[in-house]
C-alpha cells in the first residue's frame, strides 16, 4: 500500500480499529477515519518505515473490499454541516473555547524569560480540530470528535475536556502511560 501511495502521490486512510487487530484477517474498523497524504518516508535496513504525512479530509466508509491483502474502504467526503446554534451563542463558545485552551497551553509551557502567544484558525471547524488535536485523550473521545460534522457540537463537547485537563494540570492528576505510547522513548534494557 505505501509503495503504491508513494509511486502514485495518492492519499491512504487511517482509521481507528473498533474490533480485532491492525494486522488480524479482518479487523473491524470504524466507520469515520481521515486521508492522508505521505510527506516523507524513512526506510529502515530492517524493512521497516517511518512515514511522516499530513491530514487531508475526513471520510465516511460505505462499503469494505477485503479482497487485497489491506483493507479498502469505498468512501465519501464527511463534511461540516452548518452548525445547529444560533450564530451568538456559537460566537460565544468558540471564545471559550479559545481562552480555555489558550489557559491550557500557557500553563504548559509558559515560563518567566518568554511570553507565549496561541493562536488559532479563524474558521470554527478546523479551530475545534486544532484544539482536539493537543488534547491528551483517549481514542473513543477522539473517534467522536472526528464523527461530529457540526463544529458548535464539537465546541461544546471539548469545552469541559479542556476544562478538565487544565485541572488536572494545576492539581499534579497524571495519567498512566500505556506501554505502547512510550515503546520509541524508553528500552527495557
Amino acid at each position: 500500500m505505501v509503495r503504491f501511495c508513494e509511486e502514485f502521490d495518492v492519499p491512504f486512510g487511517i482509521v481507528l480499529i473498533r474490533a480485532g487487530q491492525e494486522n488480524n484477517p479482518k479487523p473491524e474498523p470504524f466507520l469515520v477515519g481521515t486521508t492522508v497524504r505521505i510527506e516523507k518516508i524513512h526506510r529502515y535496513p530492517d524493512g521497516r518505515m517511518h512515514l511522516s504525512a499530513i491530514g487531508e479530509r475526513r471520510f465516511r466508509i460505505r462499503k469494505l473490499d477485503e479482497s487485497k491483502p489491506y483493507l479498502v474502504g469505498i468512501t465519501e467526503p464527511l463534511s461540516e454541516t452548518e452548525p445547529a446554534m444560533e450564530p451568538n451563542r456559537l460566537d460565544a463558545l468558540s471564545m471559550r473555547a479559545i481562552e480555555a485552551f489558550k489557559i491550557l497551553i500557557r500553563g504548559m509551557i509558559a515560563r518567566p524569560d518568554f511570553n507565549v502567544d496561541v493562536q488559532v484558525p479563524e474558521d470554527i471547524g478546523a479551530m475545534s480540530f486544532v484544539i482536539a488535536n493537543f488534547l491528551d485523550l483517549e481514542n473513543p473521545q477522539k473517534q467522536h470528535l472526528l464523527e461530529l460534522t457540526d463544529a458548535g457540537e464539537r465546541l461544546a463537547t471539548l469545552i469541559p475536556l479542556i476544562e478538565k485537563q487544565i485541572i488536572e494540570a494545576d492539581t499534579g492528576v497524571y495519567r498512566r502511560l500505556q506501554l505502547d505510547q512510550v515503546r520509541d522513548w524508553i528500552s527495557p534494557n
